[in-house]
């Protein structure tokens, strides 16, 4: 528990689940640093117990800021990601993880003049490159080792020393080739990641232009159906008026015609 000392002093360290957490991180990267066996399985619990508490620290009301909670979030990241590439089989697959792992900017502790997670990404890139140097010394893959094959026979009664020095050269030749192919996997990853920006960006675009044309048509629609009830009720009120007058003008003569055929009836016998 001895890196574990400096946290008092770390400026990162508030209340008592963040306190805890900062302990908890600095024992897991020294475990990280330290070569562990194959059983070991006390830092992948130390690590979900990191997660849980990191969880319950951005529950909190008084958490603290958005740029700490991120390096903590990087540093809990880095150590889950660190267990998966040691649980991989293959060596080239551990070298390829490690190069996507992305350690701490900043030093958990006071006392830390650099970050532990990124000379524990150091650290880890170099076993993995041995491993992968021992890999290809004690075995020959047909793809890429051929070659060497066929220079080892046909040199096998050489000099031993002579014969070091081109197993040398031609397994360095061989982690280049390996090392480029990772790194043009790494560009193409890369260039997929910024395709699928473009294109999510570009699908943005057009939703947005598309939901302002709908926003408009909308509104267009609002104004048409307000318009077409002030016709309506303009509409209704001329055809009350309408129908008052005619009925006014039928009164009239009904009344003009009740009248006249009075007068017509007093006027006839008189005539007689």
């Amino acid at each position: 528990m001895a890196p574990a000392e400096g946290v008092s002093r770390c400026p990162m360290a508030a209340s008592r689940l963040e306190l805890n957490l900062v302990r908890l991180l600095c024992r897991c990267e020294a475990m990280a640093a330290e070569r562990r066996d194959p059983d070991e399985w006390r830092l992948e619990k130390y690590v979900g117990a990191l997660e849980d508490m990191l969880q319950a620290l951005k529950a909190q009301a008084s958490k603290p800021a958005s740029e700490v909670l991120g390096e903590y979030s990087r540093k809990v990241d880095f150590l889950r990601g660190l267990l998966q590439a040691e649980k991989l089989t293959s060596p080239s697959e551990k070298a390829l993880a490690n190069q996507f792992l992305t350690p701490g900017r900043v030093p958990t502790t006071a006392r830390e003049r650099v970050p532990a997670t990124r000379t524990v990404h150091l650290q880890s890139r170099a076993r993995y490159t041995d491993e992968m140097r021992s890999e290809l010394l004690g075995t020959v893959r047909p793809g890429d080792l051929a070659e060497v094959d066929v220079r080892r026979r046909s040199g096998a009664a050489g000099p031993r020393a002579a014969d070091e020095k081109q197993s040398a050269a031609e397994l360095d030749l061989v982690l280049q080739r390996q090392q480029a192919l990772q790194e043009k996997l790494a560009e193409e990853m890369l260039g997929l990641a910024r395709s699928l920006k473009s294109n999510t960006l570009a699908a943005q675009s057009v939703i947005k232009k598309d939901n302002q044309t709908l926003s408009h048509s909308l509104k267009m629609a609002d104004q048409s159906l307000e318009k077409l009830k002030t016709e309506s009720e303009r509409l209704e009120q001329h055809a009350q008026k309408s129908v008052n007058w005619l009925l006014w003008a039928m009164l009239i003569v009904v009344c003009f015609i009740f009248i006249s055929m009075i007068l017509f009836i007093r006027i006839m016998p008189k005539l007689k």
